[in-house]
């Protein structure tokens, strides 16, 4: 019986949830990473805030290396012929960061009182380079199967919302267990020492929460690994491609190579505009620990509950995402959750004494934005790759490069214009921080707004033929 090519790929709902599954380890260190990592360095542990930005930004550097190189040995090499060539690097990265991110949130190990700072950078860096590489397998490799395993633009924005629903969930579960954890030390806690500011005695708090982070990570990727079929060797696609129906024969798209998208105009729309969005998304969620405490002055379990209805704002912005989109298209809806992004970016410049009730309401128009312009920048960069999902992990990767390279950069210029470098914060944070935060949203949505429109005016294709 003779075959036509089918006008879409789908899944059923239980496969979606196992995709999705995938990048939940991921979502749950990132956000430890970008949340945590910096005030935990530098309130917790002492680092200076260029030593603490240092360590961020080897992370960074090391991750935008790790990202294209990773991305085209996922498209080049087979992988395992039972598991899939995606699948084998989504484990060969779990892997990685299941065994080195526990020491990242650890003091270090060997270390005295009085071991330079610079010897305890060297002794954290193999541990961070280890851990992005790790993440950046298992992120590029799980994008890399969006395109693979749908076709049709409304499915690939189902599934890049099914993908950010996990996110947001593993966004929440970290904030929950931090507030769960904050929580305990003050009902139980008797030593004078711990009270409503980060300090040292916060150090066994910040390693519980990642090892329980690690392992509910854990659970979340064997399901991952049981539900998501891959093909193997592409053959089931290639014959749908190549079978021919009664009428004519149905020949394969062109396939690019890698260099081919370097020609391509649509390539650099897409990675500037996925740049932008992940330095609006990546900096706000990094700053808004030390935006908390330095410049509102609320007590430390705010770090946790503020993210947490960020986030929680974002799970229900992406259920409404796939309906919306379909009618006003994707380019708008990014457009839509700029405007949100703005509006706190305005809201956080004009109000000086942003109380704690304000604040709620400044966090759920940034959850929404983000999570808006990150879905919808995904799923730009999934029609992008279209039907040429020979090497879509060389595009993902690319794009990441430069997301990862500028967070590390932004950071670290951040961190060396602080007007003060030590633990202690100066009166002149109050206001830097809160700068901070209305530049890396307000001033970075007006370069991704002109983008956006360039994009409106020449749509997402591919040209060569």
């Amino acid at each position: 019986m003779e075959q036509s090519v089918p006008a879409d790929r789908s899944l059923p709902v239980h496969r979606r949830v196992c995709y999705a599954a995938g990048h939940f380890l991921n979502d749950l260190c990132a956000s430890m990473w970008f949340t945590y990592l910096l005030v935990y360095l530098h309130s917790v542990l002492g680092f200076q805030s260029t030593s603490a930005g240092v360590m961020l930004l080897i992370g960074q550097i090391a991750d935008g290396v790790c990202t294209p190189l990773v991305g085209y040995e996922s498209d080049r090499t087979p992988g395992s012929r039972r598991h899939g060539k995606r699948k084998t690097w989504h484990l060969l990265g779990t892997i990685c960061v299941l065994l080195s991110f526990p020491f990242i949130f650890n003091p270090c190990l060997p270390c005295t009182d009085n071991t330079a700072r610079w010897a305890q950078i060297v002794y954290f860096s193999p541990f961070i380079i280890i851990f992005q590489f790790g993440w950046a397998a298992t992120q590029i490799s799980h994008l890399s199967l969006i395109p693979e395993l749908v076709s049709s633009e409304s499915a690939k924005v189902e599934l890049t919302a099914y993908r950010y629903a996990f996110t947001v969930v593993a966004n929440i579960t970290v904030y929950a267990v931090a507030w769960l954890l904050f929580h305990f030390q003050a009902q139980h806690n008797v030593d004078p020492s711990v009270s409503d500011s980060l300090g040292p005695a916060d150090i066994p708090l910040f390693r519980t929460l990642s090892l329980i982070m690690l392992g509910i990570g854990a659970l979340f990727s064997l399901i991952f690994h049981v539900g998501t079929k891959e093909a193997t060797s592409g053959s089931e696609r290639e014959t749908q491609l190549l079978t021919p129906s009664s009428s004519h024969e149905v020949l394969p798209p062109p396939v690019f190579k890698w260099k081919h998208w370097l020609k391509e105009p649509s390539f650099y729309q897409v990675a500037f505009l996925y740049m932008c969005t992940r330095l609006i998304v990546n900096l706000s969620q990094t700053y808004i620990s030390v935006y908390l405490t330095n410049s509102l002055m609320l007590p430390k379990n705010f770090i946790a509950t503020i993210p947490l209805v960020m986030y929680v704002s974002g799970f229900v912005c992406s259920l409404a995402m796939k309906p919306v989109s379909k009618i006003i298209g994707i380019s708008m809806m990014y457009l839509v959750g700029l405007l949100l992004v703005l509006c706190f970016a305005i809201w956080v410049f004009v109000d000086k004494k942003m109380g704690a009730e304000s604040i709620y309401g400044a966090a759920v128009l940034l959850g929404a934005g983000s999570a808006t312009i990150l879905v919808m920048s995904l799923s730009m960069t999934a029609t992008l790759i279209g039907e040429q999902t020979q090497n879509g992990a060389f595009v993902y990767g690319s794009m990441s490069l430069t997301d990862k390279v500028a967070n590390g950069v932004g950071v670290i210029l951040i961190q060396s214009i602080r007007p003060c470098s030590t633990e202690s914060c100066c009166p002149a944070c109050v206001w830097f921080y809160r700068d901070v935060m209305a530049a890396v949203t307000g001033g970075v949505a007006l370069p991704a707004v002109i983008c956006l429109f360039s994009i409106i005016i020449q749509p997402i294709k591919i040209q060569k033929n």
